[in-house]
């Protein structure tokens, strides 16, 4: 991947290590930057279901390093050739300057990173702050505002094709886990292929199936995935599901137009979460300006990492709008986002996949576990977790992508 011409050799100008010392603190610098991909299972490597998670070890010369997770784009190797490119800004360099090196990264990529580049320097930037926690002898949370809450409200989404499969399947999560709240799709399988009118109709039926099934308090996240470009398909699917009261209608359309979402706000009684794919502080700048989101979920894993989302959260409170942190990925992530979720005034809630099952609770030697529908927030100094290293070898990566969509007449679906 070429960068510029300051890394081409000691004719141009050097990376200079930043605040190698700052007092009477030890010196700390980077002496290597690791990634592993691994496999999740998918029998399939060109169908959903198959995405690797994408790590990162910084290694130190005091014997302390720290642990991160990048976003799986679907080109992972891709990611993996970007936490290369930036090891070879940051070796030397120490690690507890988090802002020094955030900006170097981003800075110095010159253009504004898409995906594969902030999950890159998303990954990394966690396991900056893990090493910044260690050496301190602090849980993160306690470097970045300190602990607001003892425990991490969670939710998981149910699947299933047939409206009552649906509601059987989220029944059985909160029985399961104790959740005080789910999340589901409206779209019953192959929808994009389905008649306007059948989809915003089965929307209904399927939403008012886990609603009877789970009752009046337990709240339901209604996630149409983006998949609608038109804003007046959101307006009519949201005022079918509306009379089962919804705690939110996530990505109801597209995430380019911030002024077709205000549009859609006008009109819908729902509230509005959207914003995983979106990236840094300046993106989000321009979404809460409109003031069209109730709930914004950026990923942390992918939106420019722990302090950009400790940003983005701030810049939301002033908005008067909450954070629900978009978490599809490993266990890592879950991690980081407990940490942000502790120490943070305007989170409401986690999405969360339960680490009780292969390969997710093999990743980490203990990973952090759900309890009445809650997660108890960690003590240990750093994120409180180390990666199992030997037992991730046991699940090798696979390339894959996202499975592709078409609508009945053969043109290209949104998924």
């Amino acid at each position: 991947m070429e960068r510029r011409s300051f890394l081409r050799g000691a004719a141009a100008a050097p990376l200079m290590p930043m605040g190698a010392q700052v007092g009477e603190r030890p010196a700390i610098k980077i002496t290597d930057i690791k990634w592993f991909l691994v496999g999740t299972g998918g029998r399939n490597p060109n169908q959903p279901g198959g995405r690797n998670w994408v790590i990162v070890k910084v290694e130190t010369d005091q014997g302390i390093h720290g642990i991160g997770e990048a976003y799986s784009c679907g080109p992972d190797e891709a990611t993996a050739k970007v936490i290369e490119d930036f090891k070879s800004w940051l070796v030397g360099q120490d690690p507890r300057n988090i802002e020094y090196l955030w900006a170097l990264m981003y800075n110095f990529t010159r253009f504004p990173g898409g995906s594969v580049v902030n999950a890159a320097l998303s990954g990394i930037e966690h396991a900056l702050w893990d090493i910044s926690g260690k050496a301190a002898g602090l849980p993160v949370y306690m470097l970045i505002g300190g602990k607001l809450r003892e425990k991490i409200r969670v939710y998981q989404s149910a699947g299933g094709e047939a409206p009552a499969q649906v509601a059987d399947n989220a029944k059985a999560l909160v029985e399961k886990y104790g959740y005080t709240a789910v999340k589901m799709s409206p779209h019953m399988r192959d929808s994009n292929r389905l008649p306007y009118n059948q989809v915003t109709r089965m929307a209904g039926k399927r939403v008012q199936a886990v609603r009877e099934a789970l009752g009046p308090d337990v709240d339901i996240g209604v996630d149409i995935h983006a998949k609608f470009f038109e804003v007046n398909r959101a307006i009519r699917m949201a005022k079918e599901i509306e009379p089962f009261n919804p705690m939110w209608l996530e990505e109801p359309i597209r995430p380019e137009n911030t002024d077709a979402m205000t549009k859609l706000a006008e009109h819908v009684n729902i509230p509005l979460a959207s914003g995983e794919c979106n990236y840094t502080k300046y993106e989000f700048r321009e979404i809460l300006a409109a003031q069209c989101l109730d709930i914004i979920q950026p990923d942390i894993c992918v939106c420019g990492g722990l302090l950009e989302m400790k940003k983005i959260a701030a810049m939301a409170e002033a908005h008067y709008a909450v954070v629900a942190p978009h978490n599809p990925m490993g266990p890592i992530a879950t991690v980081v986002n407990v940490h942000f979720a502790a120490s943070t005034p305007n989170f409401k809630i986690l999405e969360y996949h339960p680490d009780d099952r292969s390969p997710r609770k093999d990743v980490l030697k203990e990973p952090l576990m759900v309890k009445d529908g809650y997660i108890p927030v960690p003590n240990k100094p750093g994120l409180g977790i180390e990666l199992d290293e030997a037992a991730i070898r046991k699940f090798p990566p696979r390339p894959w992508r996202r499975g592709f969509e078409f609508r009945e007449d053969g043109s290209v679906a949104f998924i």
